[in-house]
């Protein structure tokens, strides 16, 4: 592999994880906010409140996410793998 294939293979790798790692992080953000707009329009401000829903959604979202997840990984690392064998 030259130094073009690694940058390549580098960058491939840096966005199949930011987009693995998106629709999880923007769940735990909506569900954030949702939260702390409540908290706002309530005035109850308990602090642990938020940490129960959000966890909560992230499992859910990454439950619900992991096989779309799973087939994105396994394509890019059947890519990889015919990369290595076929020399570069």
């Amino acid at each position: 592999m030259n130094d073009a294939q690694i940058i390549e293979t580098a960058q491939q790798a840096l966005l199949i994880t930011m987009q693995i790692s998106a629709p999880i992080l923007i769940v735990g953000l909506v569900v954030g906010v949702l939260i702390a707009l409540v908290q706002a329009l309530t005035q109850i401000q308990e602090i642990t409140l938020v940490f129960v829903p959000k966890i909560m959604a992230i499992f859910l979202s990454m439950f619900i996410l992991l096989p779309w997840m799973m087939n994105i990984l396994v394509v890019f690392m059947e890519s990889l793998a015919d990369r290595i064998v076929a020399g570069g």
